[in-house]
């Protein structure tokens, strides 16, 4: 799930939260598929969840030293 920059800047702490417990559960289960010895449906699939997660903590942060 690719998020975009502009997305993640309308989006409210919040909502941010929700979205990166969302998406560690997302990355736990792919994990666990290729741990597994399953094909992975898009192997590009991790690398782009732990993507948007660093995204998503960055703008947390950033956020978090404004106020």
């Amino acid at each position: 799930m690719i998020i975009k920059k502009s997305e993640l800047k309308e989006m409210s702490l919040d909502k941010i939260n929700e979205k990166i417990i969302e998406l560690r559960k997302e990355l736990m289960n792919a994990r666990a598929k290729s741990a597994s010895g399953v094909a992975p449906d898009n192997p590009g699939k991790v690398k782009e969840i732990k993507r948007t997660i660093a995204r998503m903590l960055t703008i947390k942060k950033m956020r978090g030293n404004k106020k």
